[in-house]
């Protein structure tokens, strides 16, 4: 049986070398992680400090780190400023009817394409995925007249029903998924007598929270932060989502823009998107584990 050599007294030169060597690398490394982290940790502080300060203190140059007086009343200001509630509460609302209506049309699609094989069903597939091509631009404007005509300007339908259709990355996304579960789930389900879409409702999704928990993350998150779109369909202020009134503190309705507030409303905007990665962070890793998303 082979000993694995240790450093040591007793240990040779060269085993000695070779273990200052890899201690030297571990040390390193934790060196460059640590300094790494710091960094990307940085605008995230600055802008929490940020929040703190006063507008007086905004000004100082070379800029403090801290604030010299905290200014927890800015939190409460951006409320009395615009009409940040509603704002938030809009964006909540489409955000969550959002995920709810990816989760159901990319789920079902995505287990349509995974389950069956009939004529024709991959040059669908890859159609559908012929889609992602397409940028934004290439559809808004037919997008526009259709919603137009329906007369659903000014309302939240068009951030809110299209997320009902699927999209091509979810769809994909789920797909590879389903395709991992094993066919005797299926198999055991039609000879119990289930309909094709029980066995979507009752095998195949309580088996799927990981790549479900990372579809809605996603779609949470592009909803969240959507401007463009809010921006089209939008116009009665107390419809604005909260990307929309973050972008007017710096128009000229601010003769100097409040950074300080913006940064308040940066604070606050984080915090669902933060709050829902801790409650899914396990379900979301295994989902890009599962699925293969690089």
């Amino acid at each position: 049986m082979s000993t694995i050599p240790t450093a040591g007294p007793g240990a040779s030169p060269s085993v000695n070398k070779r273990r200052r060597k890899i201690d030297a690398v571990s040390i390193a490394s934790f060196i460059a992680l640590v300094v790494t982290t710091f960094l990307m940790l940085l605008p995230l502080f600055f802008m929490v400090s940020t929040s703190l300060k006063s507008k007086k203190e905004l000004l100082k140059f070379p800029p403090t780190f801290l604030p010299e007086s905290w200014q927890w009343s800015n939190y409460r200001e951006i409320f009395d400023t615009l009409n940040f509630g509603q704002m938030y509460m809009n964006s909540l609302i489409i955000g969550i009817l959002t995920v709810v209506g990816t989760l159901f049309s990319s789920a079902l699609a995505g287990y349509g394409f995974a389950r069956y094989r009939g004529k024709g069903s991959n040059l669908w597939f890859m159609l559908m995925l012929s889609t992602m091509m397409l940028p934004y631009p290439a559809i808004m404007i037919p997008q526009f007249i259709l919603f137009s005509k329906l007369n659903w300007i000014d309302t939240f339908l068009p951030l809110i029903v299209p997320a009902f259709f699927g999209s091509a990355y979810n769809i994909f996304l789920l797909r590879q998924f389903f395709s991992t579960l094993p066919d005797e789930l299926f198999d055991a389900g039609r000879i119990d007598g289930c309909s094709e879409f029980r066995m979507w409702r009752q095998i195949a999704l309580p088996l799927s929270g990981p790549a479900l928990a990372t579809v809605a993350i996603f779609a949470f998150i592009y909803s969240w932060n959507d401007l463009l779109t809010p921006v089209l369909y939008l116009s009665s202020s107390d419809k604005f989502t909260l990307p929309v009134g973050m972008s007017s503190f710096t128009s000229s309705r601010f003769r100097i823009p409040p950074w300080h507030l913006l940064m308040v409303a940066s604070v606050l905007a984080m915090l669902p998107i933060v709050t829902l990665f801790a409650i899914a962070q396990k379900r979301f890793v295994e989902g890009i584990v599962l699925t293969g998303i690089k």
